[in-house]
């Protein structure tokens, strides 16, 4: 097989989803955002429903994926997505509905959103992406940073004495009524990249059986706001994150 048989669309073994764009990503190197785009769009594509999915985005790093994914989208302000998808997904119940949100949206100005969407068990999925910062704004820190863990705004570490302890966003939801199903993945190895987006997927099929909240939290990275390389960002994260946000389905029913 010369070079030009290779390169042929259907002689390649991985290729771009059609649902992304052509537009060149901004997110910093290492940074997982992209990585959760490309399967959130796989996901949409292999479902064949790119044309009945609409998405919505608040504000933060993750604002941006309405410039990548080519599917209808709603913009929210800080923290409103999932009341925004709750109105979306009540007025058009047989469109796929979903937010992407980052931690510092999600578990601090949107805390009540998220949380009283879950309860309710509206029926759209929520990807919460978790790196345990502000990445956007200039690496703050959030609900969610590690008791010890500096930010710009605790440059000696977070104590939970004044600043209280991280919260578990995605273990409060698994205890509510209307959620049906809540996990947490990651997306720093090929084999964490499938079970993610094998939970994505289940997340969106979910809809298809109306049978309430979908919650995917993704733990991630942010080399720039964490001040280390892309590898070393990873490996922080193993030895940091993971022990205090566990991966693993929290609640399937």
């Amino acid at each position: 097989m010369n070079i030009k048989e290779i390169i042929r669309p259907e002689n390649r073994v991985a290729q771009k989803s059609k649902v992304l764009t052509n537009i060149p990503t901004h997110y910093c190197p290492g940074c997982s955002h992209g990585v959760a785009h490309k399967i959130v769009a796989e996901v949409i594509e292999e479902l064949g429903i790119q044309s009945e999915t609409i998405g919505v985005a608040p504000v933060g790093c993750s604002v941006f994926i309405y410039k990548y994914l080519d599917i209808d989208w709603h913009e929210a302000a800080h923290g409103r997505a999932p009341a925004v998808a709750t109105g979306i997904k009540r007025l058009l119940p047989e469109r796929y509905v979903f937010t992407y949100q980052g931690d510092g949206d999600l578990a601090a100005i949107g805390t009540a959103e998220t949380i009283h969407a879950c309860n309710r068990g509206e029926n759209i999925a929520i990807i919460y992406i978790n790196n345990g910062i502000y990445g956007m704004t200039g690496g703050q820190m959030a609900p969610t940073t590690l008791a010890g863990m500096k930010t710009s705004t605790c440059p000696f570490g977070r104590d939970p004495k004044t600043a209280g302890n991280p919260i578990k966003m995605t273990d409060l939801v698994a205890h509510l009524d209307g959620t049906c199903y809540v996990t947490r993945q990651s997306v720093h190895k090929p084999a964490n990249i499938k079970r993610c987006k094998k939970a994505i997927k289940k997340a969106f099929a979910n809809q298809k059986e109306n049978k309430g909240t979908s919650f995917v939290e993704i733990v991630s990275t942010c080399s720039s706001g964490w001040k280390l390389s892309p590898v070393e960002a990873n490996q922080w994260m193993e030895e940091n994150m993971f022990p205090f946000y566990p991966l693993g389905d929290l609640k399937d029913i």
